[in-house]
Order: C-alpha cells, then structure tokens, then sequence
C-alpha cells in the first residue's frame, strides 16, 4: 500500500515554520546572553553574592560599638597603572560611614584607560558591607603620568549584630583590580617621547 504524498507547498510550509522556530529560539538565547551579565551584576549588587558589596543609598541611622578592620587591597592587571590605597587598613564601627581614597598613576608615556572590579572578603560578610560611592566599573582615564585620587564611601550594616554566624568575623578585606578598557583610549595632546615616560 503506497504511502501518503505530502503536498510541495504545506512540506515548504512546515520547512519555515521550523525554521522560524530555531531563528526565534537563537534570538531569545541570544538575548538572554547579552542580559545575563546586567542583571548578575544587579542581583550581585542586592545580595552580595560572591563577595559583592551591596549598594546603599544612605547610611545607617545607628552606630554601635563592635568594630570591624577593613584591610585595603590593589592590583592592576594588564594595564601600567601604579595603583595605591591611602592607608592599608582602618577601623570602623558597625554603622559607621567611612570614606578611603585610592590612587591611580599611569606609569606610561601614553594615555591609558582603565575599569576596576571589586569584591570583599570573606564572601559571607558581603551582604553586610555597602557602598555608598565607588569607583567601580566606572572607565578611568589617565594622560602620560598622570594621577587621580578616588573615593570609596562605605558602612558596614549595624544588622550584622543580628547574623550570630558572623559573630567571630572581626576583619573585612576591600579588593580592587584594574583592568584595560576593550575599546584604545582617545589620543591626548602632547604625549610626550619615550624619554618622557614617568618615573616612580
């Protein structure tokens, strides 16, 4: 018995309806690669997740007495920056509104630009550390030898008194790394030779 002949038309129909199917699902993947990274880094900012210090508006309308040291840390990565915190460590109350500033130089002879990642350790106390400004995945850019201080405002949220599993943390480490930027920076005047470049 022959089998049923299935028409050239609704057989062409059904090729493009497929077809339409995996054009559909490679732009929806698509997409959502492209809106995993703001939003990681959105629930990273809410929740602390791995290590991120969470975002506050204001500061804390209570200071109390158990004090945190909140050690400095700095590094650059591909990048020929000098890049320094103004003090290694301070120490701060629970509450307390705090605020360190970091230096960056360009060593180089050309104009350099640079974006920071950040992350503070242990990664359990991040839901408790916030910032209030940071420099963090703000672009830098810096001339031949040129130098800027930047801020970092923070607290460290009073509601940690209510985390017993945290009772023993006592030190905080806040961790910087500068990276290039992708895109290469915009010429800059007067750049300078070789023999120009700065020495620290």
């Amino acid at each position: 018995m022959a089998e049923p002949t299935v028409d050239q038309a609704e057989l062409s129909r059904r090729h493009r309806r497929v077809a339409l199917y995996c054009l559909t699902f490679v732009a929806a993947m698509v997409g959502a690669a492209y809106a995993a990274v703001p939003l990681y880094d959105l629930f990273c900012k809410t929740t602390g997740f791995g290590g991120t210090p969470v975002t506050a508006e204001k500061a804390p309308d209570k200071t109390l007495e158990r004090t945190f040291e909140v050690r400095f840390d700095s590094n650059v990565n591909g990048i020929p920056w000098r890049f320094v915190p103004e003090a290694k460590s301070v120490t701060v109350k629970a509450g307390e509104v705090k605020t360190v500033y970091y230096k960056i130089i360009n060593t180089d002879w050309t104009a350099t630009r640079g974006i920071a990642s950040y992350n503070v350790t242990p990664e359990s106390i991040a839901p408790y550390f916030s910032k209030i400004q940071c420099f963090c995945f703000s672009e830098q850019t810096l001339g031949p030898g040129q130098q800027l201080e930047l801020p970092v405002v923070f607290f460290v949220d009073p509601a940690i008194v209510d985390d017993h599993e945290l009772d023993s943390i006592s030190t905080v480490t806040l961790s910087y790394t500068f990276f290039p930027s992708k895109e290469p920076p915009k010429p800059v005047a007067n750049a300078g030779s070789p023999a120009d470049k700065p020495k620290l």
